[in-house]
């Protein structure tokens, strides 16, 4: 695959490449600060070529295999074959990638593409653990800005490859008022209007941690109210006061696999789950000749 239609496919994802490229190369600086790998210049002959397989160790779903595609053409790689494509599910053992090339630079970029796809296909492997917790209730997992400095947009793309759906990307994407908001400001109310005057026509969500804030944020008609830390009754009961509303409401912390399908059943549109990007485990890959 060339290079172009990687980025095309990358692109096509949602993913700005400019963004990804800085980030390989900064991975590639890291990895090798002498300008190359030392180990493989001392075995490996400058003209050996060798054909590797990346494949999956325990079960997932894959997620970044275009990413680690890009890693491998940083060095010349361009003989690369996908079995997988993101967002499949993979069984331990198959293959999801299959490259050919120098033997040399096979090894100077083999963990840094391990290292991306792994963690990608982990956040991946378990936002669908989430999604499928909840499968039927009519709510949807979604991801917060609990992200890795450097790496929120793939990221949130291994999210979507799970089959969540994305949080604002950043703080110009929308306004959540918090609780330092709200005490900062006054009240709900002020905070929302405040938020209204300087930017007409942005999405708003607000923070509440009971159901006297709930009911002052109703009254404001934004469009989106975060249930903060709320117990599975007290959620019940916010369901039912903002039925007749038009608000979309979303579940925040104490959340966990355990209680999640009871949450969603609450009638809540969302559940917000900062571990999908802060505590996925990685998925176990492999690159063997």
């Amino acid at each position: 695959m060339t290079s172009a239609s990687c980025i095309n496919k990358l692109e096509s994802y949602g993913v700005k490449t400019d963004q990804l490229s800085n980030l390989i190369s900064h991975a590639f600086a890291e990895d090798m600060p002498e300008g190359d790998d030392k180990t493989t210049l001392a075995t490996i002959d400058a003209n050996q070529t060798s054909r590797a397989y990346m494949r999956a160790r325990k079960d997932g779903v894959v997620a970044g295999n275009c990413v680690a595609a890009l890693v491998f053409e940083r060095v010349g790689i361009t003989k690369i074959t996908y079995e997988k494509e993101c967002g499949d599910s993979v069984k331990a053992g198959e293959t999801i990638l299959v490259v050919e090339g120098s033997t040399r630079d096979i090894l100077r970029s083999e963990r840094i593409a391990l290292n991306f796809i792994s963690h990608l296909s982990g956040i991946a492997t378990l936002t669908k653990i989430w999604v499928d917790a909840i499968e039927g209730t009519g709510a949807k997992i979604r991801d917060t800005r609990k992200t890795t400095p450097g790496m929120r947009q793939i990221e949130k793309f291994a999210v979507r490859m799970g089959g969540g759906i994305n949080h604002r990307m950043n703080l110009s994407d929308g306004a959540i008022i918090k609780d330092n908001h709200i005490a900062a400001a006054g009240s709900i109310t002020e905070a929302v209007a405040r938020v209204r005057k300087e930017f007409p026509g942005m999405e708003i969500e607000v923070e509440v941690d009971n159901l006297e804030q709930l009911r002052e944020a109703l009254a404001t008609k934004t469009e989106i109210i975060l249930l903060d830390n709320m117990d599975l009754e007290s959620t019940k009961q916010a369901v039912e006061i903002a039925k007749s509303s038009k608000t979309k409401l979303e579940s925040s912390g104490g959340l966990t696999l355990e209680n999640a399908r009871a949450y969603a059943q609450t009638g809540v549109d969302y559940l917000a789950v900062g571990a999908l990007t802060h505590s996925a485990p990685i998925l176990d890959i492999g690159l063997d000749f």
